[in-house]
């Protein structure tokens, strides 16, 4: 009677265990690793957010060994990463020429763009802008002791800005000539080596140049530039990513978070 009852109880058992991996199997199988281990590598791979961006806007993107994300780091690439990592997902960069950026847009090869990027009603024709996070405005950047004092003194004097900036949007409006360069390092450089005798762009990177250049100094001239704001630009049809940008950004700069970003930045410079 014993071994029966005990015959019976492994029975039992064994209908027990059976069911239960039945009732595990009843939606798919788990997948193993070589170990017999579960393999969670799909549950846990995470969708990439590919900003497209320009690297040569210190304080707002520039290369590092430290990087934020990889090799990208600056105000725009920590705003960019928070976004991703707020919506679930991956921040990736890729950098290329500034005037590319719309058109990269346009074709896919990027979700957005986020370099310190200016909203105008030119390029609201091509994409769409997430709301303003942060103001700026144009300056100049001039040697020591020069006598440009403001915006109508450039008249005459040889002017650099980078191809596609806003800098080369007001010097255009003011009617004078200038060259235009593929980064705001190149039209430094033409300064410090007295090829050109100012260089017009945005307020925050002047400020990273002038502290890296020694000789240096910025002209303000709030009458000739006006206020700026930047935005991340997405494509015209991408509604859904755009709502989560913005809700997103509204959110950083609610608590502080985009304000905070900016100046731990602007303070390192």
């Amino acid at each position: 009677m014993k071994n029966l009852k005990k015959f019976a109880a492994v029975i039992l058992s064994l209908a027990f265990v059976l069911g239960a991996l039945t009732a595990c199997g009843s939606g798919g199988t788990i997948d193993t690793t070589a170990n017999g281990e579960p393999d969670t590598s799909a549950a846990e791979e995470v969708k990439p957010l590919v900003f497209g961006t320009n690297a040569e806007f210190a304080p707002f993107e520039f290369v590092s060994s430290q990087g934020v994300i990889g090799e990208f780091d600056g105000i725009d690439m920590m705003i960019a990463k928070k976004i991703a990592e707020a919506n679930g997902m991956e921040a990736q960069i890729n950098n290329m020429e500034f005037d590319s950026l719309l058109i990269a847009l346009q074709n896919g090869q990027i979700d957005a763009a986020i370099a310190g990027m200016t909203v105008t009603d030119e390029r609201k024709e091509q994409v769409n802008f997430s709301i303003p996070y942060y103001t700026a405005a144009q300056v100049m950047i001039v040697k020591d002791g020069s006598d440009i004092a403001k915006a109508s003194d450039m008249e005459g004097k040889k002017i650099a800005v980078v191809q596609g900036y806003t800098g080369e949007t007001v010097v255009k409006e003011l009617g004078y000539e200038y060259e235009a360069f593929k980064k705001g390092t190149e039209c430094v450089l033409e300064l410090v080596n007295g090829k050109c005798d100012v260089v017009v762009i945005d307020s925050a990177t002047a400020a990273t140049y002038v502290a890296d250049n020694e000789g240096l100094s910025i002209v303000e001239d709030s009458e000739a530039f006006g206020e700026e704001q930047y935005a991340i630009a997405v494509a015209k049809n991408n509604t859904e990513l755009l709502e989560k940008i913005n809700a997103s950004l509204e959110k950083m700069l609610a608590d502080g978070t985009v304000g905070e970003i900016a100046v731990s930045y602007i303070d390192a410079q």
